[in-house]
C-alpha cells in the first residue's frame, strides 16, 4: 500500500508545481488554491508512505519520479522543451528509479 500512497503524492506534487508556475508568484487565485491543497495532498501521502517504505527510498522516488514528470509538464502545457542532455540526465534518473524501486532490497517490498 505505501508504493500507491507514494504514487499519489508524486502527482500530487506534479499537480501543485504545474499549478504554482500557472500562478504567476500566487497572483492568480484558482492556480494558487490548486498549488497549497496539492502540495498538503502530496506530503500527507508521502507521511502515509513512510510507514512502509524506508525514507531514502520513497524520498529518491519521490525527487526522482517528480523531476521527470515535472519536465514532462513543463514541456507539454508550458512550451518550456528541455535539450538533449536534460532528456540524457533524467533517462538516468528513470533506471535509478527503477532500480531503486524494483530491484534493491532496501525498497521494503
Amino acid at each position: 500500500m505505501g508504493y500507491w500512497y507514494l504514487v499519489v503524492a508524486i502527482l500530487s506534487e506534479v499537480v501543485a508545481t504545474s499549478a504554482l508556475n500557472a500562478s504567476q508568484g500566487f497572483t492568480r487565485f484558482w492556480p494558487s488554491m490548486v498549488t497549497v491543497v496539492g502540495y498538503c495532498l502530496a506530503f500527507y501521502f508521502l507521511s502515509l508512505t513512510l510507514r512502509t517504505v524506508p525514507m531514502g527510498i520513497a524520498y529518491a522516488v519521490w525527487a526522482g519520479a517528480g523531476i521527470v514528470l515535472i519536465a514532462i509538464s513543463g514541456a507539454i502545457f508550458f512550451k518550456q522543451l528541455p535539450d538533449l542532455p536534460a532528456v540524457l540526465g533524467m533517462l538516468f534518473i528513470i533506471v535509478g528509479v527503477v532500480l531503486v524501486s524494483a530491484v534493491s532490497r532496501t525498497a521494503g517490498h
